[in-house]
């Protein structure tokens, strides 16, 4: 598990990972903007990343990678990464924005999907959210909804409602598709962590999946969208 970045007491290191001058450059805009005080470093390529990686691995907190490298498959290095580093969060960075990649990258372990077509407003929530502790899934996703049943085919998907999940556990299932981490669902809802964590177990064997980020997904296709978050 990617250690919280919030907690890091001795700075704040991030390798962006991108073949694009002018997307590093933008990243960098936007790291300075959050973490001034972050040191960052850049890759163009796969090598140079795993490279760095490993060089930096100490003190590494985040990774920004690009799945779309000139040298190797994104997929097949946000896997390296979380096998060799898995204390160092790692947030993709695509061109693509579809449903199959969101799910795949996020099954992988990263902490987020953003998209490049992402605004720098939406940019920065995101890295935010991380920064915090949670994880960053796109609106896009969130919000997809499958083509309700014609008439005489078989009856809609249930949603999370008819799942047998109690209303505290409904609670908690909204604050993790807000990003929220355990510690932030504790100080929400004003419960211990052994609780959040026995509620999150019932989430996750609810919707037959066996990670959080799985469970986002899942309610987001069953057509369940959580309240705004508060504030």
């Amino acid at each position: 598990m990617a250690r919280p970045l919030a907690n890091a007491t001795s700075g704040m290191k991030i390798l962006v990972v991108d073949d694009h001058a002018l997307i590093r450059e933008a990243l960098h805009s936007v790291l300075r903007d959050l973490k001034p005080e972050a040191v960052v470093i850049d890759a163009a390529n796969c090598q140079d990343a795993m490279r760095l990686a490993e060089v930096n691995a100490a003190d590494l907190n985040l990774i920004l990678l690009d799945l779309g490298l000139p040298d190797g498959d994104g997929f097949e290095m946000l896997g390296q990464l979380g096998a060799r580093y898995p204390g160092v969060a790692v947030v993709v960075l695509s061109a693509s924005k579809d449903h199959a990649s969101v799910t795949k990258a996020l099954n992988l372990g990263a902490l987020g999907f953003i998209p490049k077509s992402a605004t720098r407003a939406v940019m920065m929530s995101a890295l935010q959210l991380v920064f915090a502790g949670g994880i960053y899934v796109p609106a896009e996703i969130l919000d997809r909804r499958e083509t309700p049943p014609s008439a005489g085919t078989a009856s809609a998907a249930p949603s999370p409602d008819d799942l047998g999940l109690t209303e505290r556990q409904l609670a908690v299932l909204a604050l993790l598709m807000q990003g929220k981490s355990n510690k932030a669902i504790c100080r929400e809802l004003d419960l211990a962590v052994a609780t959040v964590k026995n509620h999150v177990t019932a989430i996750l064997k609810a919707l037959k999946v066996n990670k959080r980020t799985e469970a986002v997904i899942a309610a987001a296709e069953l057509g369940w969208k959580p309240p705004p978050p508060r504030g």
